[in-house]
């Protein structure tokens, strides 16, 4: 069974990463097998956290598109590169395959045969030549072991249809013949005395012990076939390695790990219907049809804290989602089917999440109580901002006691981690907590920087000026905004688009704005910028 992917938004946050662990946590106590991840790089607070807590950084999700591993294609059993032709003909034929890979003995993918193939190989190839192994011989011919010397068997095959001193007169028998004969011990002793390769006696024949003694001697290979002489002559071709008459040139083949977007082409233009599938080490998995991809299953994903495509996964549209948790807006994300869109306007997802645990009657552990706790904090500013509300502080009470921390040290503790710009260019600092929304068919983006202290970016004003606009020309934004929140004074210092001031203005309702100007009481993105955008761009109409 595989896994449900859990993940946020693009620009993961503490609250963000926090509730897609604590979910993924929930979901699996609930005997729901889930995972989660995040789409980007963390920031410094919320890495703090998990190291806080003691737990693992979520693996990073490039996209939910198709790729192959997703398909349900055929797990069709391969053969090893020395078995028989003959094997190979009679393994196809019991499991009705047309198609069958060939691999070495560390399961690499060599070639594909096909009953095409094995039919042209008993016209094209030279039957009097045979290169195998004495098992295979004695398999392909449904044999006795009579006497063993060689365990491969190479050299020119010989029916002794001829008399005793016919075959003397020709000198045809050489220490490389490979002898088919009937009852004839006359010419077996001639060809046990030049010293053949390997004697394969038809009808079931009996060998003297006189003859099997010299045979000893000479160490020649014997194999007894209840088969006549036409039939071994006409079939022990098919002994030969299948890996002779494999196509190993110009497969078309795909990794697990490949896009089907980008595998289609590929697919539709070639002349093949079956097409081999190996892992990223080159371990062959499987063989692709065409059908495999008509309705090819898509990954299984759960949304936290976003329900917008712009701030989802790429490729979101080609995943199902089978629930949302979420405390925004309602965005433009869409299903072909109802699914459980859980979305309460509180501070942080992870509120939701932790009402989730209680409704289950699920323990929450210290870790994730912790997380949970941390998610809130953050995305609340310590129930600072005028998104908390009544069971924002509730959860806190509650995962208090069980994470087993003084909130307002380690919320300091936390901020203080997080709002650190060392080592950051300036692009990091603006795209860390950045979200792009399309307002009024007009794209805005908007980005808030948490500090403890707001010289660090005043003593480079102009240069998050130039970025702004340069972001804003370059992605064709309407509007771009970064606000800079002081936690301590809960307040925010707003820098723009340089040609939007006046829209500035009627967002803010303030009159003389100019870059970083500050806006007391506002700490909230969702509940007072995004309202205020809204807002003038209605009245710009």
């Amino acid at each position: 069974m595989k896994h449900n992917l859990i993940f946020g938004h693009r620009s993961p946050d503490t609250d963000s990463a926090c509730a897609a662990i604590a979910l993924s946590d929930l979901k699996n106590k609930l005997g729901e097998k889930s995972k989660p991840y995040v789409l980007g790089k963390l920031n410094k607070e919320t890495q703090f956290v998990l190291n806080y807590f003691n737990m693992e950084t979520p693996e990073t999700l490039k996209n939910v598109q198709i790729q192959i591993k997703d398909l349900n294609y055929e797990k069709v059993k391969s053969i090893n590169e020395k078995q028989s032709i003959n094997y190979a003909y009679f393994y196809m034929n019991e499991n009705k395959l047309n198609t069958l890979p060939i691999v070495d003995e560390h399961n690499n993918l060599l070639g594909l045969v096909t009953m095409k193939d094995i039919a042209m190989s008993l016209i094209k190839t030279d039957q009097r030549l045979l290169c195998t192994t004495y098992d295979n011989i004695v398999e392909t011919l449904d044999g006795n072991k009579l006497l063993q010397f060689d365990e491969i068997i190479d050299g020119e095959i010989i029916v002794a249809a001829f008399e005793e001193k016919t075959l003397r007169k020709s000198g045809s028998l050489n220490k490389e013949s490979i002898v088919i004969v009937g009852d004839r011990h006359d010419i077996i002793g001639y060809a046990l005395e030049i010293g053949v390769k390997l004697i394969i006696v038809t009808g079931n024949l009996q060998v003297s012990d006189e003859l099997i003694q010299l045979a000893k001697k000479n160490k020649v290979s014997i194999i007894i076939t209840p088969h006549k002489t036409y039939y071994t002559a006409k079939n022990i071709g098919l002994a030969k390695h299948v890996d002779c008459i494999m196509k190993s040139k110009d497969l078309v083949l795909f990794r697990e790990s490949d896009y089907l977007d980008d595998c289609k082409e590929d697919i539709q233009s070639s002349k093949h219907s079956k097409f081999p599938v190996i892992s990223n080490d080159k371990k062959y998995l499987g063989i692709l049809s065409r059908k495999d991809i008509i309705s090819p299953t898509r990954k299984k994903v759960i949304l936290v804290d976003h329900n917008e495509y712009g701030q989802s996964a790429e490729g979101i549209e080609q995943a199902e989602i089978l629930e949302v948790v979420d405390h925004h807006k309602i965005g433009d994300i869409k299903t072909i089917v109802p699914i459980s869109f859980r979305n309460i306007p509180v501070g942080s997802t992870n509120t939701i999440i932790f009402r989730m645990y209680r409704e289950n009657g699920i323990q929450i552990d210290k870790k994730i109580a912790g997380l949970m706790l941390s998610g809130i904090i953050s995305d609340t500013l310590m129930l600072k901002s005028p998104t908390t509300t009544g069971m924002d502080r509730e959860a806190v009470n509650e995962l208090l006691k069980i994470a087993d921390v003084n909130l307002s040290d380690y919320a300091m503790e936390m901020f203080k981690a997080g709002t650190s710009l060392e080592s950051k260019t300036k692009e990091e600092v603006f795209y860390e907590d950045f979200k792009k929304f399309n307002l009024e068919y007009n794209d805005v983006g908007i980005s808030q920087v948490f500090t403890l202290d707001i010289n660090q970016i005043m003593d480079n004003k102009e240069v998050y000026i130039n970025l702004i606009d340069r972001i804003t020309e370059e992605n064709k934004y309407f509007l771009v905004i970064m606000a800079v929140t002081d936690i301590i004074n809960e307040g925010s210092y707003i820098f723009y688009s340089s040609l939007r001031e006046k829209l500035i203005e009627s967002i803010f309702n303030k009159e003389n704005v100019y870059q970083g100007v500050y806006v007391e009481d506002c700490v909230s993105r969702k509940k007072q910028i995004v309202p205020g955008v809204v807002h003038a761009l209605n009245n710009i109409r």
